[in-house]
């Protein structure tokens, strides 16, 4: 299964990460950037400590798990 991660930094400097499952492919960087400029701006997500006040990052992660038969 794949996510899509976006990192933030908080008024305290702790990264905050808000996961989207099944993030649409191919992925528009633009419009990632966008949306996590929107996410700060609207102020919508609230950590324990504090506010999201910068961008860190963003990534695709990808889990693939094989069960052993035993």
């Amino acid at each position: 299964m794949k996510k899509l991660e976006l990192k933030f930094l908080n008024e305290e400097g702790k990264i905050v990460t808000i996961s989207v499952d099944h993030p649409i492919e191919p992925v528009v960087e633009q419009e990632i950037d966008d949306a996590m400029d929107t996410i700060i701006n609207e102020n919508c997500f609230y950590s324990s400590g504090g506010d999201l006040v910068e961008k860190k990052e963003a990534r695709i992660v990808e889990r693939n798990v094989t069960n052993i038969e035993l």
